[in-house]
């Protein structure tokens, strides 16, 4: 079968490697419909050492099951399913805890350890807990807003949960990649009053206004900070949104953040330490956050999709082939699009 590998920094290609197969009798395997490129696949596309072997890419998909273990109960072949970045087995303790990202049992997907769904098809680990079967066609028109279920949406609503986004609340969504506009989604849908969106670039600002911020603030650092405080009253908002990763970003996090507010990180943090753990502490700001457990939100966000009470498949703006993959990463890191479907 044909999949995305990637070699090293800027080196992506599709190459054929080994059919996706069953391996535990917990396994599904699934012919990927719609896959897309996420903005943390552009962190190892800008840093990755080369290496002979590359690694399969891609960690959101839907797909229709072509195979299924011996012990899978809850999937069969023909289902249509969303897959979630992470696989787990839906049993352990974290899982009932719903932070299936922290599944003793689970992964990720598009890791050296396993293969990524940014190819014809993927070997899903503990399929029943980690697949959801979608009650739609292949080809519904919701179909691009059913994909932000396994990575995007989910995780702009974990960022929002972490960082308690309540009703009549003030927010700020630090960030205006894929992931910060579907927390504008997520700050709107949870009821806040005022959703501040930290950003600089024309078409994502006008979608993140489309889909509820009240606000722009297009400087950076200090400025940045000086004008979210000037639309607060001086004080910073209740609650933030941090989906970049990078020091910058957090910084500016905390420091927009009132006292005793929060901030919810789900960017991939490229540092080992956080900054600004002082005024964090003096300010009795709580910092929470973490990969998103995409799986434990599925069913709640999926209903809001089914009735078009929010669209977040609109921040895919281009749809490509698997042969085109290589111009997607190249689109997505020069910011020429916004986020990238793929239909193998």
């Amino acid at each position: 079968m044909r999949a995305t590998v990637m070699f090293g920094a800027g080196d992506v290609r599709i190459e054929n490697v080994p059919d996706a197969h069953l391996i535990e009798p917990t396994d599904a395997v699934i012919t990927v419909t719609r896959a897309c490129i996420c903005g943390s696949d552009l962190w190892p596309y800008k840093t990755m050492e080369h290496t002979d072997s590359g690694r399969v890419m891609g960690h959101e998909a839907i797909g229709i099951v072509e195979a299924v273990g011996a012990d899978v109960r809850t999937i069969k072949a023909g289902d249509l399913v969303v897959m979630p970045f992470a696989y787990s087995d839906g049993n352990c303790i974290f899982c009932h805890e719903g932070l299936q990202t922290s599944c003793i049992h689970g992964g990720f997907f598009g890791t050296s350890e396993l293969a990524g769904a940014q190819a014809e098809a993927v070997r899903i680990p503990q399929a029943d807990g980690t697949l959801f079967v979608l009650p739609v066609g292949k080809d519904d028109a919701l179909m691009p807003s059913l994909l932000t279920l396994s990575d995007v949406m989910g995780t702009g609503h974990h960022a929002a949960v972490a960082a308690k986004v309540a009703p009549g609340e003030t927010v700020a969504v630090v960030g205006d990649g894929a992931v910060g506009l579907c927390g504008v989604i997520a700050a709107r849908r949870l009821g806040a009053e005022q959703i501040i969106m930290l950003g600089r670039h024309a078409d994502r600002i006008a979608l993140a206004r489309e889909f509820g911020a009240t606000d722009v603030v297009s400087e950076r650092g200090a400025e940045a900070v000086e004008r979210v405080r000037e639309l607060t009253g001086g004080f910073g908002v209740h609650s933030v949104l941090e989906c970049v990763g990078l020091d910058e970003s957090m910084l500016t996090a905390i420091s927009i953040a009132r006292p005793g507010g929060g901030v919810g990180r789900v960017g991939v943090p490229q540092h080992e330490l956080m900054p600004a753990s002082q005024p964090a502490f003096y300010n009795n700001v709580t910092v929470s956050g973490g990969p998103a457990p995409v799986r434990a939100y599925i069913e709640e966000l999926l209903s809001d999709v089914l009735e078009g009470r929010i669209e977040p498949g609109r921040v895919f703006d281009r749809v490509i082939g698997l042969d085109e993959v290589p111009a997607g990463y190249r689109a997505m890191n020069e910011r020429e699009a916004i986020k990238v479907m793929v239909e193998p």
